[in-house]
């Protein structure tokens, strides 16, 4: 086995405060798993599969979000992560055809309140449903979590948390844009307060509109959900050439990051960082993996 190369993870710095004392932050890690029926030669998901998996463990999330992963490949990896709770379903069909935009949970940690799915289209409700000029169907699948280990500081204040998994069309810009919109006004639907955590490969940079429009909204949407923040922007303010997510399974970092894990501010980022394990030049998938640790913020402490 080579050498594991360790996720681009900085310490805390003056952007973000330590981790509390215990078991209180939460470990979040978002991947594209690639589709395990792509003709991709030695790379097929027969022949990565176990590094798909040891890369998850390695980092042991109590959140993970995957992307393209088909009934088969989350059929895998619910085996081999027995103590995940799961949310999903295939975008074709609301079953079991298509991408999953599938959501783990460790259930030692989290209690399923309530989860779903909807469409990123002008009807989300219908499964299979292309939206504006996107070229596929596409899904967000969401869970709501109560938090094993929260500890309740009012009666309003009862430990759950949003969480919710994505993958925007390559094809369509007005797509990503209007995905951005929906995602906004469904967030603030379910959880009006309360953390969020939203996770995905949004095949776009955060120089494209739609981030803005994720992050913060614009116009006649700017008041529908809460601000995000992006995690890995918190510790890592300064943008550098090498911060592809996207490889093609070649390893090469040069690039935007397409993928994002982005929090409300009930949250702070306490590391993030981008995976880049692989085992002799093989790697899990042609995404690197994306990881961050949050933790709760102080009531005191969150913007306004």
């Amino acid at each position: 086995m080579a050498e594991l190369l360790p996720a681009a993870v900085a310490a805390p710095s003056s952007t973000t405060a330590p981790a509390p004392p215990g078991g209180s932050v939460l470990r979040v890690m978002c991947f594209n798993v690639r589709y395990g029926t792509a003709d991709d030669g030695p790379n097929r998901w027969e022949h990565r599969s176990d590094l798909s998996v040891h890369a998850i463990r390695r980092f042991e999330p109590h959140l993970l979000g995957v992307q393209e992963a088909l009934r088969f490949q989350v059929d895998a990896l619910r085996e081999a992560l027995p103590g995940y709770g799961f949310a999903g379903a295939g975008r074709d069909d609301g079953r079991d055809a298509g991408e999953f935009c599938a959501v783990f949970f460790r259930r030692a940690r989290f209690e399923r309140i309530d989860a779903g799915n909807f469409w990123l289209c002008e009807t989300p409700e219908r499964p299979g449903t292309r939206g504006w000029d996107a070229d596929l169907p596409r899904v967000t699948t969401w869970a709501k979590l109560r938090d094993l280990r929260h500890r309740r500081t009012s009666p309003q204040d009862d430990g759950t948390l949003l969480f919710l998994n994505t993958h925007w069309d390559y094809a369509g810009k007005r797509a990503r844009s209007e995905s951005a919109r929906l995602m906004r006004r469904t967030i603030r639907a379910i959880q009006p307060r309360g953390p969020v955590i939203v996770v995905g490969d949004f095949n776009g940079t955060e120089d494209d509109e739609p981030y803005a429009q994720l992050l913060r909204g614009q116009g006649d949407d700017a008041d529908q959900g809460p601000s995000l923040l992006d995690s890995y922007r918190q510790v890592h303010p300064q943008r550098l050439a090498e911060e592809a997510t996207f490889h093609g399974f070649t390893g090469g970092r040069a690039g935007s990051r397409i993928d994002w894990i982005l929090h409300t501010d009930d949250l702070q980022t306490v590391e993030a960082g981008i995976d880049f394990f692989n085992d002799a030049g093989r790697y899990p998938s042609d995404h690197f993996p994306i990881t961050a640790v949050l933790s709760p913020k102080a009531k005191q402490e969150r913007q306004r």
